[in-house]
Order: C-alpha cells, then structure tokens, then sequence
C-alpha cells in the first residue's frame, strides 16, 4: 500500500487532520511529519498572549500518524474505503512546547498488533531534533 493511500483513508478531515506527510511505513512502525498552522483555532484561546499547543493536540498528531497510519497499513489486505477508529488508552509525557507554526516529526515503534488493538510507542521531535513528547498509545482500528 502507497504511503498516499493511507493518507487518503484516514478518518479526518481539516480541521482535525494532524498528518501532512507519511514519510514511513512499515510492519513495525511509522514515521511522519505535521507543521502546526499558526492561525489553527485551539491558538485562540490556549493561551491569550502566549499560544502553545494543547497536549491533547500533540497525542491527537502522535496517534494519527504513530497508531492510524500503522493500523491502516496493517489492515492492507481487507480490501474497504472506510476504517472505524477508537482511542483506547495513551500515556504521554510532555517535555517541550511546540508553537504555532512549528513542524514536528512522529516516530512510532508497534508494541503489539492483535484482535484488531494496535498499541505503539510514540516519540515526537521539534525541527531540531529534540524530545517534545513520548508514550504509548492504543487503539481499536477495524475496516
């Protein structure tokens, strides 16, 4: 499966797609790219005069690149335009702010991928190279 393909059967739409790269695909894990618009809406309000990005904002990007895009590939074989998605459980730790107009890389490593549950170990990099975030994240994917 082409990594743009993968990319076209994700179950998001702006403003709520947190991908704009697949940059890997494998078995084992993931890796992709996403750049945080500046005038994105959570902005607005978190914070008034100091934006950063929401946490919950990071996992969202952790987990449709680290955890969708794997279990999309995985499911190559079952042959359907649409994939049912469910959060199930993460655990991140923050280290870094990511602002508004920053570019981040998604690292994910597959833990286990059974009964239709995909759980990864997520890593998020800022432009430099540096820890922003990591954890593990899991999911139901289902086609």
């Amino acid at each position: 499966m082409e990594k743009s393909e993968i990319l076209n059967l994700l179950p998001y739409a702006e403003p709520f797609l947190f991908v704009d790269e697949l940059t890997e695909v494998n078995e084992n894990g993931t890796s992709g790219i996403y750049s945080f618009p500046k005038d994105s809406y959570f902005y607005k309000g978190h914070f008034k005069k100091h934006p950063v990005t929401p946490g919950v904002i990071l996992t969202e990007c952790m987990a449709q690149i680290g955890v969708v895009c794997l279990g999309i590939f995985l499911l190559k074989d079952e042959k359907t335009e649409a994939f049912k998605v469910a959060l199930s459980n993460a655990s991140v730790d923050y280290y870094l702010p990511v602002f508004p107009g920053e570019r981040v890389k998604v690292v994910s490593e597959k833990m286990y991928f059974r009964f239709n549950k995909l759980k990864c170990k997520v890593k998020m990099f800022n432009a430099e190279e540096k820890l922003v975030c990591k954890g593990e994240i899991s999911g139901m994917i289902k086609s």
